[in-house]
Parts: C-alpha cells; structure tokens; sequence
C-alpha cells in the first residue's frame, strides 16, 4: 500500500513528546505555557521548544504548536511577540482557533504554517473553503462526523490544496467542540480558553434511567478503522492526549504504528485492542465514525478502566478475582513505566552546543569558523577590517551581537579569538549581517524574519450610533410580531434543514422583511439545502452562526452578520470577517466582560451586535441525553429523531444546580442553563458602540418567566434603549429569574 497516513500524537510534556518520537509518532502537537486549550496539561516552555524541536526533526518527527484558545484585546501585543519568535524556530506548523489569530497569521507571519482546530468544528465543505481562503494549511473534522461525511469532506478540501486530519483515539467532548459553555459559566473555566472543567463528566443526583454520570461518553477508537480512513484519503490521523503521561502516549502510539505498518504491508487490521486497554480508557466506541449514534456510546464511570476490563476479562468479575488481576495489571504496568522511561532518557532535548572562532587582520575580512556537534563552516565578513572606528572588535562584542543565536536550537558554548590582531573594527551591520547568516545555515536556508510591532488599527472612527432592537423567533405564529414592532425580526433555522428547506424558502419569500438566522451545525444535506436556501431566498441580510454559510454569502455577495456563537472576542476578527468575507456586522460573545468588550476596536462601516436577552446554551450535542435521563425506546439516533423528536427534561448536579435539557424539533440535543441571561447594563454601559441588541424570545421553557407577552417586551426593551430608567426596573421585575454572570466574569 503506497500510501502514507500521518500519525499525530500529543505532548503534554517533555518526556510525552520524548515517548512520542520513540514509540514512531510522525508529528507530535505540543502548547507552550499559554495560548493552549489544555492549561491542564504541563506543557513547555519556549526555552525547551528549540531542543525539542532538534531532537523532533533528527528523528524525522514534525512538531506543531497548539495556540488554540480565542484571544481576548489585552492579550494581542504579548501573542505578538510570542509569534515573532516562533517565525524563528523551525515549527512545522501552529493550531489556532480564533479568527483574529488567523487574520494576524495570515498577513503578518506567512511562513508559518496554519492548522485549523477542532474548536472550529468544522463539519461541512463551505467551512472547510472558509478556512481555506484563511490560508489553513489542514483542518481537524469534527469528531461526531461518520465515515461518508469525512470523505466527502477531505476531497473537498483536497480540491483547494488543504490536509484533513482527524481525531482517532482518546476522549470523546460530547458537546460539539466550540460550542460548550457550560464550564465557562458554572465556575467560570471556560472551554474555549483551555480551562474545562469537563462537568460532562461530573457525577449528578441519579436520573430516572439509574445512571450517575448521564453525561460521560465512552473514549474514541478507530484502531480498527485505518483502512476506511485511508480509503477515504484523510492525511492525518490524531491521537488525543496532553494531559495524559509518557507511558500513555508511547502505547498508544506504538499501538497506532503497528496497525498502520501492517496496513501497509501485509493490507491486514488487527481488531486486538488489549495494549489500548493497559493505559487509561473509559472503555471505547466508535460509534460516530461508523454514523450510529447509540445509547451504548455512554458509560457510568468517568475514571479509568483499564484494571477493571483487564480483571474481568482475564479472571472473572468477583471481587477476589478483580482484586488479584488488578495487582498484577499494577505490578506489569509499573514494569511497563520503567522500560518506557529508561528508553525516552536516551534521547536528549537539549540545544546543540557552538564553538566559533574569531580570526583577522586589518585589510582583510573577518574570519568566522562555526564547529557545531555534527559539522562546520566558515563565513567571512563583506567588508575588511580597519585599524579606526566606535568600538574595538573583543569577545564581548561579538558575544553580544551574536547572542539571538542562542534562541535557536543551538547555543554558543564558547568563542575564541585566534590570530584577531588587536584594536580592529568593523561596522555593527556587518557583525548582524554575519550573525543573520550563521542562522541561516544552522536552520537550514531558512529565512531569518525581523520582529513586526503589534499592528495599529487604522480607519477608527469615534461615531456614536443609535441602537435598535432585533428579535429572534422560531414559529410562524410570532410572525405577528413584525406587524406589532419596528423591530428587527430573525427566523431561526433548524439545525436539520434538509426536510423542511421547502417551506421555509416560502416563509422567507412571502416575508422578505424576516431576516434568516443560520444555526452553528450544518452537517451533509442540511448544508447543502441551507446554501440552496440563500440562493433562492437572496435575503438583503441573514445571520450565520456557522462559517461555512458566510463561504456562500461572500461568494453570493449578500450582506450577512456573524452571530454570537463564532466566539468574536477581538478587533482582528472583525478585521478579518470584514476584509476576507465581506462581512457587514458581527456579534461580540456573551462570555466576555465589559472591560473586554470595551478594548475592542469595530472598523469603520461594521455593525457590532450584542445579545442582552436569551437562554443561555450550555452544550450542543449530535448525541441524545435521553437515553440516559428518561429514557427513549430507540437504542440508536436515526433519520426521523432530528425532524421529528420533541422532549425536555432536567438534569441536576450533586451542587443542585439543575440544567434544562431540550430538544426541539428539527435541532440537536442541547442543554442550557436553568435561567435566561438578563443585561440591561450594557445598555448604559456602552452607549454609542452597539448598533443593535439582541433578544431571543423564542418559546424555550427555562425558570425564567416572562409576565407580560412577546410584543410587549419588545416595547419595554425599546423605551430601555430610549433612555427610560423606569423601562429598565420593569424589565427585572416582568422577567425573573435571570443571571448576567457572564458579563461580570468575563474571560
């Protein structure tokens, strides 16, 4: 079999990423000390990046930087400077998130290479020529796809010169990726900043179904899915994994390689998972990737299982057995330990020592001999030597001028003067140019790139604008509503599009004053029957909450707005939906605070939109909750469940904090938090800078209560924005309870 599948493993430390290289990793990702979305992991630090890198790519293994995590204002100038100095190592690539991050990549540190998250979600072909047109190197698919949708997915992306990699083993996220909040607001870590606290896998007060941990999907495998991968043409196969140890990592690594080696040679795949089962594992399934979504994807135990599966499987259930193999299981996996650790102390990251030495004479070049462990060479200076100048030629000098040498992956151990007659000069130019050079050929004829300052946003005007309010529904009896208010009104799509398209085409046709509103997950035909919509609707404006309906509308040339659940936390995203896509307005997210928000700077000719009125969602799942809450008689999620299933119930923690869990008809399993968010501050808070906000008053059932109707909510939010203070307490008393805690907690 000729070809080749990328085997990508984590590294969340050094002696991980050590284990990566020796068990036959192809790649290892890695997160420096910041910027990472696993600060739970140990991570490295830039001092340990450059020996890392050496001792990677001696070993014909790439390294990539996760600097995956959405960036707030504050944060720009110090990513910056961390991105003028990664320019200068030899990285193989950077995984980010943030729309900023990618504008700031894409038009100031071209030659790094980019790759796009799984924080991105990405699950259909529009986003994946989104991320295209931002310069993304390769894209990681979303985990919850099947096998046919990553096909279709990776020659999509073949097709514009992108990679495709895709997550293989490890812990499943039972929300979409990018799209959990519930860790952010419970205890304010949030997801999209590295800091989960994973309550997916929180024990609660036992459901109706007898189950303590509702929430906690068994981990992913695809061990013995290569060959449909391969066949699919994925280029990158990707193990999760920062968290977890060396040992976890080598056997998970070695394991991935044998399966890929006899793929390869003998175009056999084992179905032997039983050295995956020596590390730690929640169980596994592959139930995504095969397209069925099961209740048996779950497990009641988010600890470690691999004693217990190895007990039961080689000694029976009984407590005397369990507790006999579980000693032997500790005593070999202790032996394991050892072996693994004496071969990772073989390998050495640190940096490559220099000897340079210094020789010349006036009227001749400056001669610069460099000894490195594995070869030499020798440069000289452009220009000669002279006996008058500022500052005599000494050790010091030299030293200092060539002291950025020690920031790359080797550093100078010493420098003799040989034969360098005394009281010699030489322009300061030269010895940097001399110094450039050296570089040069230490990282392999690759450019050395000089720092850039963090850009200045230029255009800026101060102009106050007048805000007005929009309203989101979800039923066409709150069409009326339009009729009742000068409000803007949004339609919020379903996520499962696809057997309605017909009759909403109609809506939007026989109400062209309706603005559509595209939800974040479009997978397959639902994509497809969305772009379809947009063509035959052509609205003047829409909002999107998923990136590949923007491909489409930039493509269209309609006016469209980014919606809160794109994460925008910053000015260089807006920056780069307004100068990549033509966007026209954007949503700034609900889980920054009022500083935050106050450091951002909109472009001249942008729209900035905020919602002060919604239930606040918590996670997005393509999974069901209610075979574990309440129960369903199917085992299995299958075509009708999305279009025709409507349920809701609750689910609460041992804190007793309770949450809504709902699913409507035509969207996803989603849970939210039990009261609606409430911001009427911002209103004063930040007058002038917000052109509209937002209201959701769909019919979602929360402990929020409403005591007046829909219209005339509307109007007390309206005289609020008008400057009534009296509108403003009417609020809090007509709705209650609410919470605005993301406001104040921020990022």
């Amino acid at each position: 079999m000729k070809r080749r599948i990328e085997l990508l493993a984590p590294g969340g430390d050094i002696d991980s990423i050590k284990a990566a290289i020796v068990s036959g990793a192809d790649a290892v990702y890695c997160g420096l000390n910041k910027y990472n979305a696993r600060n739970r992991a140990a991570n490295i630090t830039f001092e340990d990046l450059n020996g890392i890198l050496r001792v990677a790519h001696r070993n014909s293994c790439q390294v990539f930087i996760t600097l995956n995590i959405i960036i707030v204002e504050s944060e720009i100038p110090d990513l910056i400077h961390l991105l003028n100095k990664l320019i200068n190592t030899s990285i193989d690539g950077v995984i980010i998130q943030d729309l900023g991050l990618f504008y700031l990549l894409s038009s100031y540190f071209g030659s790094l290479k980019i790759h796009a998250s799984t924080q991105l979600t990405t699950h259909n072909k529009g986003q994946i020529k989104f991320l295209g047109e931002l310069n993304a190197s390769r894209v990681n698919l979303s985990r919850e796809l099947n096998m046919n949708e990553i096909k279709a997915l990776t020659s999509t992306a073949h097709n514009i010169n992108v990679l495709t990699e895709v997550f293989v083993h490890g812990s499943y996220c039972i929300s979409y990726s990018g799209l959990c909040y519930m860790s952010s607001l419970h205890g304010g870590n949030s997801a999209n900043r590295g800091r989960c606290s994973q309550p997916c896998r929180d024990q609660y007060i036992t459901t109706p179904q007898g189950v303590d941990f509702p929430l906690n999907l068994k981990d992913n495998s695809a061990y013995s899915d290569l060959r449909e991968l391969s066949i699919a043409e994925v280029d990158s196969i990707k193990i999760e994994g920062r968290i977890k140890k060396f040992h976890y990592v080598y056997i998970v690594v070695s394991s991935y390689r044998k399966q890929l080696q006899s793929l390869y040679e003998n175009n056999y795949i084992s179905s032997d998972k039983s050295d995956l089962y020596k590390v730690f594992n929640r169980d596994f399934s592959n139930a995504f990737l095969k397209g069925d979504i099961n209740k048996n994807m779950f497990i009641d135990n988010p600890r470690d299982n691999s004693a217990t599966h190895l007990a039961e499987t080689n000694r029976g259930i009984s407590d005397e057995a369990k507790e006999k193999a579980e000693e032997e299981f500790y005593a070999e996996t202790g032996e394991t330990r050892s072996f693994i650790k004496s071969r990772i102390d073989l390998l050495s990251v640190a940096k490559a020592p220099l000897a340079i030495t210094i020789s010349g004479k006036a009227g001749t070049p400056l001669k610069v001999r460099i000894e490195t462990p594995d070869s030499s060479f020798v440069l000289f200076s452009e220009t000669d030597l002279v006996t008058k100048g500022t500052i005599p030629l000494d050790r010091k000098m030299i030293l200092g001028k060539f002291k950025p040498i020690n920031e790359s992956e080797y550093f100078i151990e010493q420098i003799e003067l040989i034969n360098l007659q005394p009281d010699l000069y030489i322009p300061f130019k030269e010895l940097t140019s001399l110094k450039n050079r050296i570089l040069y050929i230490l990282k392999d004829s690759k450019e050395t790139y000089p720092p850039i300052e963090t850009p200045v946003l230029k255009g800026q005007r101060d102009v106050k604008v007048k805000a007005t309010i929009s309203v989101l529904i979800s039923s066409q009896k709150d069409l009326d509503l339009c009729n009742e208010s000068s409000a803007d009104i949004y339609f919020q799509l379903p996520d499962g599009l696809n057997t309605r398209s017909s009759d909403l085409i109609d809506l939007f046709k026989k109400n062209s004053h309706v603005i559509p509103w595209f939800p974040s997950g479009l997978i397959g035909e639902d994509y497809n029957a969305a772009v379809e919509l947009l063509q035959q609707v052509q609205p003047k404006l829409f909002v999107t909450n998923n990136t590949g309906i923007a491909y489409e509308a930039n493509k269209l040339g309609i006016s469209w707005i980014a919606g809160p659940y794109l994460n925008v936390v910053n000015s260089y995203s807006l920056l780069c939906l307004k100068e990549k896509f033509n966007c026209s307005g954007s949503f700034i997210s609900n889980e920054i605070n009022r500083q935050q928000i106050r450091s951002i700077k909109k472009p001249d000719d942008f729209k900035l939109y905020y919602s002060i009125y919604h239930p606040i969602v918590l996670m997005t799942s393509r999974q069901c909750f209610f075979h574990q809450l309440i129960g369903c008689e199917k085992k299995s999620i299958d075509s009708e469940c999305i279009e025709t299933c409507k349920r809701s119930t609750t689910l609460t923690n041992l804190k007793k904090v309770s949450f809504i869990i709902d699913k409507s008809r035509g969207a996803y399993n989603c849970i939210y938090d039990d009261t609606h968010f409430l911001n009427t501050d911002i209103v004063t808070d930040m007058p002038g800078i917000f052109s509209n906000f937002f209201i959701d008053l769909r019919d979602m059932k929360t402990e929020t209560k409403a005591e007046l109707d829909k219209s005339k909510i509307i109007q007390l939010f309206e005289n609020h924005l008008s400057g009534s203070y009296e509108s403003k307490q009417r609020l809090h008393q007509t709705i209650h309870p609410t919470n605005n805690t993301q406001y104040k907690k921020g990022l």
